[in-house]
């Protein structure tokens, strides 16, 4: 149960109790770098227990060896329902204008890499609620409210909750989400573009097993992913113009499966839908800073990215560690609001993050071109990563999170 505080002092405040939010705060306390009682997570809800007879939530992450590897530091990971986790073995992406594993696709095997899995399908609902209970565990302290202000002083930050109350630290993280309210207060402006898509979201059962594979096809009119999990069906992400998501969601179950394994190319054979579709709008979007003297942004509130590389969670849980590690640099609670260093973490983060952007809006542009240039364009470019083992070895590599500015301590984690 959240705890109504009355105030009080902290080293930090964060706010937004997502999953970037609690990992961040326990974190802190994993690494040493505060202790119980001295780091709140302010959220106007928090998560609640999965019923033990839910199936797999229709929001599912792509998680990572990075992520992976940070949740084991915050206890999260093996806590996890093992029903819940699936690992996928390989990745096949292609063009419309080729054939899956064959002209015009790109495979990622991870016994070519040397790994045991390219990354984990991760239950949504599952992991909000495990990485909650780990921060109750670490001894976060959580306050249900809702940010009406804040105010940043040489010495603190103070946070003013609606209904009166004030929250005072030495740093304060917003990780509240894409419509960051704490964001809006810091006056930290956003720049990027409505993809005016929606990203249609469900589960399905496939007429062909899905082989422990992620499969990406990308259409003109947006990917359509196919995510594998333990029970044989797949969780599909279908990127479509807004009108067309609006038809699809109209149709009957079998209407919807026809058209879905038509947009796969029945890669996977017929499909049939076993729940409801649901649908989220995209948009890229970045924040223009992400640091102010005494407070940052982490994840959704400083950046949002396309969902084909299915990347998004996993850049924000990267700045949750780089944070922490810029942090333990900065020699203290004492020191943790001091902008030199929140200006160290957003160089790191930004320029990653951005470049991350930049790759997936460029991707984004480049298949739902409908120039027959672009489309030869395309399958040769996916032929030619192909071929070249070097350049599709770092490519695997940054999406496994094991390239790039990755912290030195998630580095040591097996």
């Amino acid at each position: 149960m959240a705890t109504r505080s009355r105030g009080g002092d902290f080293d930090v405040i964060i706010a937004g109790a997502g999953v970037i939010g609690t990992v961040m705060a326990t974190l802190l306390l994993a690494r040493k770098l505060s202790t119980a009682g001295r780091v709140a997570v302010v959220a106007d809800r928090f998560a609640t227990a999965t019923p033990a007879d839910a199936g797999w939530d229709l929001r599912v992450f792509a998680m990572s060896r990075a992520s992976e590897r940070l949740l084991k530091v915050c206890g999260v990971w093996n806590s996890l329902p093992p029903t819940r986790v699936f690992p996928y073995e390989r990745m096949c992406v292609w063009d419309s204008s080729g054939t899956a594993l064959g002209k015009g696709s790109l495979t990622f095997d991870c016994a070519q890499l040397g790994e045991p899995n390219l990354g984990h399908i991760v239950d949504g609902r599952a992991l909000q609620w495990q990485c909650l209970q780990a921060a109750r565990a670490a001894g976060v302290v959580l306050i249900e409210g809702v940010v009406h202000s804040v105010v940043t002083t040489d010495e603190q930050v103070s946070l003013r909750l609606h209904d009166g109350r004030e929250l005072r630290g030495q740093l304060l993280a917003a990780a509240d989400g894409t419509d960051s309210k704490v964001r809006e207060l810091l006056g930290i402006g956003t720049a990027g573009h409505a993809y005016h898509q929606d990203a249609l979201v469900a589960h399905v059962q496939t007429e062909q097993p899905h082989a422990a594979t992620a499969w990406q096809r990308f259409l003109s009119s947006g990917p359509v992913a196919f995510l594998p999990l333990n029970d044989g069906r797949c969780s599909i992400v279908w990127s479509v113009a807004r009108p067309r998501a609006e038809q699809l969601r109209a149709m009957d179950a079998d209407a919807f499966g026809a058209e879905l394994g038509a947009a796969g190319g029945e890669v996977l054979g017929a499909c049939k839908l076993t729940t409801d579709v649901a649908a989220f709008p995209l948009k890229l979007q970045y924040a223009l800073d992400y640091a102010r003297p005494r407070a940052v942004l982490l994840g959704d509130a400083a950046h949002v990215v396309h969902p084909l590389a299915g990347q998004g969670l996993n850049l924000g849980l990267l700045d949750c560690a780089t944070l922490a590690e810029v942090l333990d640099e900065a020699g203290g609670p004492g020191n943790f609001g001091d902008y030199k260093f929140l200006r160290r973490y957003e160089r790191r983060r930004r320029s990653e993050n951005l470049l991350a952007a930049a790759a997936l809006d460029g991707l984004e542009r480049l298949f739902s071109s409908t120039d027959p240039l672009s489309a030869g364009l395309r399958g040769a470019a996916l032929g030619a990563v192909g071929k070249m083992p070097f350049v599709k070895r770092r490519f695997a590599q940054r999406a496994l999170g094991l390239a790039g500015d990755v912290p030195e301590y998630l580095k040591a984690i097996t």
